[in-house]
């Protein structure tokens, strides 16, 4: 069974920042893109940032001057650096590995940007 354990979600005040992991089994993060998508309540799922296997980067155009990412291949672990937070960030990110047809996702991470 594939596991994405997600961790660093939280409350933050607007200008603020918050890290974000990912950690996937060694087979899955080694073949296999990842990222994160969000979503806020009453919104579509929506990508957010991807990272492929051999460390590029990928972002929506709502968060490439903020957000970073990078993936840690000893610790099978993706972050998502996210700076200069804004309310409309609120929602749930959820990890992903894969791509098209083939996806895995975790189970979510609360974050909420307060005014």
């Amino acid at each position: 069974q594939v596991q994405l354990v997600e961790s660093g979600g939280g409350l933050v005040q607007a200008g603020g920042s918050l890290r974000l992991s990912c950690t996937a089994s060694r087979s899955i993060f080694i073949s296999n893109t990842m990222g994160w998508y969000r979503q806020a309540p009453g919104q579509q799922r929506e990508f957010i940032a991807g990272i492929t296997v051999i460390g590029t980067p990928n972002f929506a155009d709502s968060v490439k001057d903020r957000f970073t990412i990078s993936r840690d291949n000893a610790k099978n672990t993706v972050y998502l650096q996210m700076r200069s937070l804004k309310p409309e960030d609120t929602a749930v990110y959820f990890c992903y590995a894969g791509t098209g047809s083939r996806m895995y996702w975790g189970q979510g991470t609360q974050v909420t940007v307060s005014s």
